[in-house]
C-alpha cells in the first residue's frame, strides 16, 4: 500500500525530477521532532535508525518468517534478521501451544474452557 502511496503523492509535486527531494525535511529536523516529541511523551530518545529495529521486531512478534522480514528491510543474511528473534521470550511458549494444538486438534484447550 504504501508504494501506491508514494505513486500519488508524487504526482502531487510539480516538475518533479529524478533528483528531487521528495519530503522537505532534513535528518536535523527529524531528529530534533524526534526530541521533542520523546520529551513530550516521557521517554528515553531513539535514533532514527533504531525506528527500523521496532519495525522488524513488530513483523517478528506478528508471525513473519526470518526470509520475508529480511526480504523486506534489505538485510544481505539470515543472520542479521535472526538477532532480533531474542526479543520474544513468549514464541517458544506459543510455538509449544500451536504445536500442541496441531497434535490434538484444539481438544485440549477445549477441555480446558468449558472446566472453566
Amino acid at each position: 500500500f504504501l508504494a501506491g502511496e508514494m505513486q500519488d503523492y508524487m504526482k502531487l509535486i510539480y516538475d518533479l525530477q529524478p533528483d528531487s527531494r521528495l519530503f522537505p525535511v532534513t535528518k536535523s529536523q527529524l531528529y530534533c521532532a524526534m526530541k521533542r516529541g520523546a520529551a513530550k511523551a516521557g521517554v528515553k530518545k531513539i535514533r532514527i535508525h533504531d525506528l527500523r529495529h521496532s519495525h522488524v521486531s513488530l513483523l517478528i512478534q506478528q508471525g513473519f518468517t526470518a526470509v520475508d522480514i529480511g526480504n523486506r528491510v534489505g538485510h544481505e543474511a539470515i543472520d542479521i534478521t535472526l538477532r532480533y528473534a531474542h526479543m520474544f521470550p513468549t514464541t517458544q511458549k506459543q510455538m509449544a501451544e500451536n504445536l500442541n494444538n496441531a497434535r490434538t486438534g484444539g481438544k485440549e484447550n477445549e477441555r480446558t474452557v468449558s472446566a472453566n
